[in-house]
């Protein structure tokens, strides 16, 4: 295996659905800004304060310009950002009967004209479609105080500007979704590819070895069928982590700016198997090494994440459980460990096919001093938020039942 060429460790995969909308409204705020300029120079004989809208119309380009780099992304399209924008438009619209009193009379264009709908689209683009209900339903409300007595026209304006806003804005939230359901399915293949490819290495390899090993002890008897019968577990117990896909997965970040990240890793860090204390650790991949010829693991295909600190102590609880069947079901007992992902929880049971707990045992165990349901299993549970479920019945084997709740746990 050293002399093969090793893949890639990083791979990374930039998309964003959501960058082209920012960048056609960047476009739209300087057209919108230069229409708006040309309406007045063409028509400002009818206004009666012309000096009103030129100064208006002088700030509204200088804010058009200095706050391009404000809409090129969503990083920088920030809160109080859109409040000003907004509040500029607005200011423009209630102006439009100063400078022109025939305005309340007759439909005709505001001194912002059609760029305060950039403005509004800017709050769908940002915040999604409730963002866009608050600020179209505010230039609703100053259209309707700017005209006084509105029209048929004015009313069927307002109603477009809202409507179409809000359609915009859950256009953008329902492009987001898909782009994280992307990011999600690019992770899931980028896992499933690396570990195809280490699981061809190792079969290749590692395996053939150890397979090699415990024909040729056996064959020799001794001391060396000891050794080939410890071969032979470690085979069995490497094809169980090989064929489980225990391999690090992609991470996945949102960049608001550039759009989502997939970046596929090829390993760990130095020191860090388990993750990182502040980011997510894979349960499967500290579970795994439980496994063997007398405990089958069986687990999601995809990784179930939580905290590494819950990580660890929920693994250290399982730990804990078969250590109870090694001690009490005897050498020939086999175990079953089954992990649940669910959207609010991680379940995780461990069976047995022993004898049993006779009734009354545990609490006779807790009054001896032995502890080791009550503090390794439940106690760690309970500190987890969690609850340690324990149903035996005498001849029939054991189940413990752990339940971490992940809002708890992610605590």
């Amino acid at each position: 295996m050293a002399g093969r060429e090793r893949a890639p460790r990083v791979r990374v995969v930039r998309m964003s659905v959501e960058q082209p909308l920012w960048r056609a409204l960047t476009a739209y705020r300087v057209l919108t800004m230069v229409y708006a300029v040309l309406i007045f120079a063409f028509g400002r004989d009818k206004f009666e304060r012309p000096w009103v809208a030129a100064a208006f119309l002088a700030v509204l380009v200088v804010w058009t310009v200095a706050t391009l780099p404000k809409v090129a992304n969503a990083t920088s399209c920030t809160k109080r950002f859109l409040g000003v924008d907004l509040t500029v438009a607005l200011v423009g619209i209630l102006l439009t009967p100063v400078v022109d009193t025939q305005a309340r009379f007759v439909d005709g264009p505001t001194l912002p004209s059609i760029w305060t709908a950039g403005s509004v689209l800017a709050f769908a683009v940002k915040g999604g479609w409730r963002w866009a209900a608050f600020a179209s339903s505010l230039v609703a409300v100053a259209n309707l105080i700017g005209r006084g007595t509105p029209s048929r026209d004015t009313l069927h304006n307002v109603l477009l500007v809202w409507v179409a806003s809000i359609a915009i804005g859950y256009i953008v939230e329902v492009a987001r979704a898909s782009e994280r359901t992307l990011a999600r399915a690019l992770e899931i293949e980028a896992a499933t590819r690396e570990r195809e490819r280490l699981a061809r290495d190792i079969h290749d390899s590692v395996l053939q070895v150890l397979a090699m090993v415990q024909r040729r002890g056996t064959a020799l008897g001794g001391e060396a069928a000891e050794l080939g019968r410890m071969a032979g577990e470690q085979e069995i117990a490497l094809r169980t982590l090989v064929s489980s896909g225990l391999v690090p997965t992609a991470r996945v970040s949102e960049d608001s700016a550039r759009g989502a990240v997939v970046r596929a890793d090829g390993g760990t860090r130095d020191g860090d198997d388990d993750g990182d204390e502040a980011g997510w650790c894979d349960l499967r991949t500290l579970l795994a090494p439980l496994s063997g010829p007398a405990v089958t693991l069986s687990e999601p295909g995809a990784p179930v994440t939580l905290r590494p600190a819950a990580a660890r102590e929920l693994t250290a609880a399982v730990r804990a459980a078969l250590d109870n069947v090694r001690a009490h079901a005897g050498d020939g007992a086999r175990a079953w460990i089954l992990v649940e992902d669910a959207p609010h929880e991680v379940i995780v049971t461990v069976r047995d096919d022993g004898p049993g707990i006779p009734e009354g045992r545990l609490a006779q165990a807790e009054g001896e001093g032995r502890l080791g349901v009550a503090l390794s299993i439940r106690g760690r549970l309970w500190e987890l938020g969690g609850t340690a479920e324990l149903i035996s019945v005498p001849g029939q084997g054991t189940e413990v039942e752990l339940t971490v709740p992940r809002g708890k746990a992610e605590r």
